[in-house]
């Protein structure tokens, strides 16, 4: 009976320890570029997309395509970084917890 009350003091712990990342998850802004920079997008960790830079040399009909394929690239850029970054969270967060390998997606 210890260990299951143990067990749930210890999953009381983690789903705590969730909502604290996924609050802070919000916060963390990474940046996705493509072009060499023509194009930058900024994203949270959440995925939320909070801006997007486009160079005005690209603001031209003629360039279009060009502009397209660089916004799929920034966002994609910026979507591994995002990935990166709550990965590094919830390792921090179930480091000590003793929990299986991929259990939260990693």
């Amino acid at each position: 009976m210890a260990d299951f009350l143990g067990m749930m003091k210890q999953a009381a712990q983690l789903q705590s320890k969730m909502q604290e990342m996924q609050d802070q998850l919000a916060n963390v802004e990474v940046e996705g570029i493509s072009g060499g920079g023509l194009v930058a997008v900024r994203m949270t960790a959440k995925m939320d997309v909070k801006s997007i830079k486009i160079d005005p040399s690209l603001m031209k009909a003629e360039e279009r395509e060009v502009l397209e394929d660089l916004l799929v690239t920034a966002l994609a850029d910026a979507r591994r970084k995002a990935e990166t970054a709550m990965q590094e969270k919830m390792q921090a967060l179930t480091g000590g917890l003793g929990l299986p390998p991929g259990l939260f997606g990693q």
